[in-house]
């Protein structure tokens, strides 16, 4: 059974694994052993935590294989962004000049320095080992973000963003960056996006051009990946864009990759998922859909501390009952026992 849980400090040399696997671009999670220790014990300080308005508090999960023990991907929310240290982004914005006199109008596009996302929360982190990119592994990771913030609404803020990795090769080449960099930094896309990971932002403010940046003066390689995403986040981004998320013009100062965003409220599976009771039964037996089809629910308890999704057929939902009758075997993983509330989703 794949099982999200919080993290812990066992987890460390797994997520350590995973920060090598996820490669360059993927800042969240850098190999720095006391940055990823750091990462967990805030998660584990933030679970424990009780709260009544978004903080600095940080939700980092983890899947796990129940039988093999693997940690197979990871996945994190962060509650409110930019409180402790400024949260940048370009904002894309459109001017036009025109001469009446000599008939001629441009629309030309700058990129603006600017920290609008500040409060926002955030949902990061989202990587699912190679191996493993199978089933409902992408999905379970993505979505039980949302059935844990409609569990806990007070925790988080009322917009919530998402910041896609940008285009770079296999070596961390970013051609958006290599303008940059041959023109302000002097120092390659690894360097700043590791910089970036460990805190470490101070750089941007003495270093990033304090004017805006016509789009236009950019190289074309530049230009061309601007709001573009990195292959191997196109996935992520549609699970976003199926959850309600929308590009605004906003994206990232070092691969110009794309932030989307989305009320809390209208996020899809904050909208669609239930509150049931718990009925254990051991007897109970896939769901069908058409063409003998299993349907499968994505389903947790409404705990912080112990917080436990899953993604199974053997459920059934009775709707005048609002009861989710489910098997002994998965209650005991989830921490459920009859009589007890689950949020849950079909899917």
């Amino acid at each position: 059974m794949l099982v999200i849980r919080p993290i812990c400090a066992a987890d460390f040399r797994a997520l350590k694994q995973i920060a090598i696997e996820s490669g360059h671009g993927f800042t969240s999670l850098p190999d720095n052993d006391e940055l990823l220790l750091s990462k967990i014990t805030r998660a584990e300080t933030s679970f424990a935590e009780k709260v009544t308005t978004p903080g600095q508090q940080s939700y980092l999960f983890v899947l796990e294989d129940t039988q093999s023990k693997d940690i197979i991907g990871v996945t994190a929310i962060e509650a409110a962004v930019g409180l402790s240290a400024p949260f940048y982004h370009y904002h894309i914005a459109s001017h036009v000049h025109y001469s009446p006199s000599l008939g001629v109008k441009k629309v030309v596009e700058t990129l603006n320095l600017c920290n609008d996302y500040t409060g926002a929360s955030e949902v990061c982190t989202l990587f699912v080992r190679e191996k493993y990119r199978r089933g409902f592994s992408g999905q379970l990771l993505s979505r039980v973000r949302y059935l844990f913030m409609a569990n806990h609404p007070e925790r988080f803020a009322d917009l919530v963003i998402a910041e896609m990795r940008g285009v770079s090769d296999e070596n961390g080449h970013s051609p958006f960056w290599a303008w940059l960099e041959s023109n302000f930094f002097g120092i390659d896309f690894p360097t700043a996006d590791y910089l970036v990971g460990i805190g470490d932002k101070s750089f941007i403010a003495e270093l990033m051009p304090k004017h805006p940046i016509y789009v236009a003066l950019l190289s074309p390689e530049a230009q061309n990946v601007i709001a573009k995403v990195h292959e191997k986040t196109a996935p992520a981004l549609r699970l976003l864009q199926k959850e309600g998320f929308l590009h605004r013009g906003y994206v990232d100062l070092f691969d110009a990759g794309p932030t989307v965003e989305v009320a809390l409220k209208n996020i899809r599976t904050v909208q669609q998922s239930c509150l049931a009771k718990v009925v254990i039964d051991d007897a109970v037996t896939p769901a069908k859909l058409a063409h003998s089809k299993e349907k499968n629910y994505m389903l947790c308890n409404t705990d912080v501390s112990q917080f436990r999704a899953t993604v199974s057929a053997l459920v059934n939902y009775y709707e005048t009952a609002n009861e989710l009758h489910i098997h002994g075997d998965m209650a005991d993983a989830l921490g459920l026992s009859n009589g007890s509330d689950v949020r849950f989703i079909a899917l």
